[in-house]
């Protein structure tokens, strides 16, 4: 018996090779379960869908972002912000969204709606404006002015609107004209992107941090090349250059309430009082105004040119690059300077040679 049960395979053996298959079954499970929390992780980290609105915020959003994820204007670069018409199709991008990047201080008045209609609770925004010292829009007087006076603690609702015709509510929404502040707006977007997508916060970091760089490098030089202009002013149609102004110890006359399109001759004679009293030889317009406004008509008899100053609210396809923001300003600022080294203007608070029926045929010259 003992010979016979000798010959057949030890209990041992058979209990190691059981442990063996045991020991497989659970690595090949564990495993399983490594690459499935693995596959969650990967999904957890996923590039968010980001959104944004002004041509500003599309520029410095895709400087942070970089690579890490597509950035989709809401607001195509050539149609500026009080000319956009919400379409169907605009909703659906909100409602598949995740990230939402807004100027603030009433730019977007658009949003609300949106935004309603949208229904995406997973949508986050992020307001470039957060914490940025603003300044206050004022009333011009006698349709010229000033925007003075810092508020630290603004509001960022939406119930401060433009009117079509670039009115604002309490606060300028403009600060992405001002460099400094414009780095602060860059922060910002970082901050939310990283809170948004914490699995991309090293990107948005050193993003963020190489084009805060450019922007201070582009402060400096326009600080420097300004410097022999201080307290000088300049001339503009509206009221987007307070904080320029404000950054580089320049002041900023705006045109305010005065059409760009089919003006009165009590239109003009303001015009021709104001460029006066800037001791300007140059006016600077919006890139939109076009080359056969009345005041370009205007110019020209009186010996006044007009030159362009781009608030960066519109462009060609190329606008959404960060690049652009750089090169505008600069733009922006040769023409500024080629204005102040204009002789002062001597244009005479009344024009006894141009009366009111001159004034007309003047206009009707350039309509």
């Amino acid at each position: 018996m003992t010979d016979r049960f000798s010959s057949l395979p030890s209990v041992r053996p058979m209990r190691s090779l059981v442990s063996l298959v045991a020991a497989l079954s659970v690595g090949i499970l564990g495993g399983l379960h490594l690459r499935q929390e693995g596959s969650q992780a990967q999904q957890g980290s996923t590039p968010p869908k980001v959104v944004t609105t002004i041509l500003p915020i599309t520029q410095f959003t895709r400087a942070v972002v970089g690579d890490r994820a597509e950035v989709t204007p809401l607001i195509p670069p050539q149609v500026g912000p009080h000319d956009f018409q919400a379409r169907p199709e605009d909703v659906r991008l909100l409602a598949q969204a995740d990230v939402l990047v807004i100027n603030g201080l009433g730019m977007e008045t658009f949003l609300e709606g949106l935004i309603a209609n949208a229904a995406n609770p997973r949508l986050r925004t992020i307001d470039s404006s957060e914490g940025i010292p603003t300044l206050q829009t004022e009333k011009p007087e006698h349709g010229h002015g000033h925007s003075h006076g810092h508020a630290h603690g603004h509001s960022h609702g939406h119930g401060h609107g433009h009117s079509h015709g670039h009115s604002h509510g309490k606060f300028n929404p403009h600060i992405w004209l001002d460099p400094r502040r414009a780095i602060q707006q860059v922060e910002n977007i970082r901050d939310g992107l990283i809170a948004a997508d914490p699995a991309g916060a090293e990107i948005y970091r050193a993003n963020a941090a190489a084009f805060i760089e450019k922007l201070k490098a582009l402060d400096e030089e326009i600080a420097a090349r300004l410097a022999p202009f201080a307290g000088r002013s300049f001339v503009v149609f509206h009221d987007f250059a307070p904080y320029f102004a404000e950054r580089y110890n320049l002041k900023a006359e705006f045109l305010v309430e005065i059409p760009e399109a089919n003006p009165s001759p009590e239109d003009v004679r303001r015009v021709m009082e104001t460029v006066r009293k800037s001791g300007l030889k140059t006016i600077l317009v919006e890139p939109q105004v076009g080359d056969d406004n009345p005041f370009q008509i205007l110019a020209k008899d009186l010996g006044v040119e007009v030159r362009i100053f781009d608030p960066i609210e519109t462009a060609g396809p190329e606008g959404i690059e960060p690049e652009y923001y750089l090169t505008i300003l600069r733009q922006n600022v040769d023409n500024l300077i080629s204005a102040f080294e204009k002789e002062t203007a001597l244009v005479p608070l009344e024009l006894p040679w141009l009366g009111q029926a001159s004034l007309e045929q003047l206009l009707a010259r350039g309509r």
